[in-house]
């Protein structure tokens, strides 16, 4: 069975849009499984560089079927405004699917997220507001409203005015905000469905009678490993599972139709928003790191907080999802430091530890063990094998090889997708 998951192996934005976007082509469908339009992968297509939310990245490819799964919680505004995006510059949605059993984020679940993370004040989890946490959490309740209510506007009506009775009771008597009204949610949302109707699909049988039939597919991550909901560094963390196990719950096949699990991890690693982060640089490095690697989040535009690869997560990544196959991306940022480190260990309270503690106190407190190397002081965004690399740059990736104990198959030394080193990596 040719399915292939792309997860990110540290705390989301190590560059899984730009990968997509590299090996969609070999592919059928290409499969978004978690999350909503709190993720961001940024595309560079010829001089065009586009942020995508919601839509997988294979959408740039007319051969490729993106499809947007289960798993996922989509508000339909923003998925609107993306199609239309996308249409302005030249890429067709009319292949777009998505899932009728999706759920829909609503007016009310974004005035929730941000009204619960002006009450939580200086202990806030950091969340990008976007209503993603309370829709997974009416998901959980079995009070969500989904893709395929949008077809029957008896149920919409009826399920967002029982909605409404507990939501317009939180938003005015516990946050002291404003009400929503039934019908100018209904009457949007109605409209919306104008648009999306022909999109909407039962994306389990599908994507299994493409699996039987030998297709090729991808299951596109948003997030990272050190982000998933039981995973993750708890509660600085997302609302689903965007761990390898999440494809299959996400999208509706079963973890037989998986045959490789490729992990996406930068050169060093950044984080967005609030939460432990053992190998954070909060110096000139660290500023240095954010500058030439222009971090910034997709979807916030919160600048990132940027530290020393950390093996001791990636490790933990590659274990948790099974990871035949990483990518480093970003090796050229690092270009610019005459020395590196990398984070082997931590130490706490006396202890070692090589994997991630399973005490949040201890992972927050932890102090990284580091191991420095040379740096290489030269530009590699024109090598395009691994022969090319400077020597030291190979010893880097060899070192980060060793220390995780998965292979290395793809470098990216560039944004764009052309500048992108193969070492050993094949899908068909």
């Amino acid at each position: 069975m040719p399915g292939i998951v792309l997860v990110g192996a540290q705390w989301g934005d190590e560059g899984k849009g730009k990968i997509t976007d590299l090996i969609a082509h070999d592919f059928d469908f290409v499969v978004r499984f978690q999350g909503g339009n709190n993720a961001g992968h940024t595309v560079i297509h010829g001089d065009k560089k586009l942020a995508l939310h919601l839509i997988p990245s294979g959408i740039m490819y007319p051969s490729v079927t993106p499809l947007i799964g289960n798993g996922c919680v989509i508000d339909p505004r923003v998925l609107i405004e993306e199609m239309d995006m996308l249409e302005g510059e030249g890429f067709s949605t009319e292949r777009l699917l998505i899932s009728g059993n999706a759920h829909l984020i609503m007016p009310y679940h974004l005035a929730l997220d941000h009204e619960s993370e002006r009450r939580l004040g200086v202990n806030e989890i950091g969340t990008t507001k976007r209503g993603i946490g309370p829709a997974y959490q009416d998901k959980a309740t079995r009070s969500g409203i989904r893709v395929q209510d949008l077809l029957d506007e008896h149920i919409l009506r009826l399920k967002v005015q029982t909605a409404l009775v507990e939501k317009n009771d939180l938003l005015t008597k516990i946050y002291g905000a404003e009400p929503f009204d039934a019908e100018t949610i209904c009457t949007d949302y109605l409209r919306y469905a104008q648009r999306l109707t022909p999109h909407i699909t039962e994306s389990s049988q599908l994507l299994n009678e493409a699996l039987h039939e030998g297709k090729w597919v991808l299951f596109e991550g948003a997030q990272g490993t050190l982000l998933d909901i039981d995973h993750g560094t708890y509660p600085f963390v997302t609302s689903s599972s965007c761990t390898a196990g999440g494809a299959v719950i996400g999208s509706g096949v079963g973890p037989t139709t998986i045959n490789k699990v490729l992990g996406i991890a930068k050169a060093y690693i950044t984080r967005v928003g609030s939460g432990p982060f053992p190998t954070e640089l909060s110096d000139e490095i660290g500023a240095k790191l954010g500058n030439v690697g222009s971090e910034f989040g997709t979807t916030t535009g919160r600048a990132r907080r940027c530290g020393w690869y950390d093996a001791v997560i990636v490790k933990y990544a590659a274990q948790v999802n099974g990871l035949t196959d990483l990518c480093i991306t970003k090796l050229d940022v690092l270009s610019c430091l005459e020395t590196i480190k990398v984070c082997v260990a931590y130490e706490h309270e006396g202890r070692r530890y090589t994997t991630v503690p399973g005490s949040q106190s201890a992972f927050h407190h932890a102090t990284p063990i580091y191991e420095e190397l040379p740096g290489w002081q030269t530009d590699i965004t024109g090598c395009r094998t691994f022969e090319e690399l400077p020597r030291q740059a190979r010893d880097y990736i060899e070192y980060i090889e060793e220390l995780s104990g998965v292979q290395v198959s793809l470098i990216a030394v560039g944004p764009d997708r052309r500048q992108t080193i193969t070492r050993g990596w094949q899908t068909r």
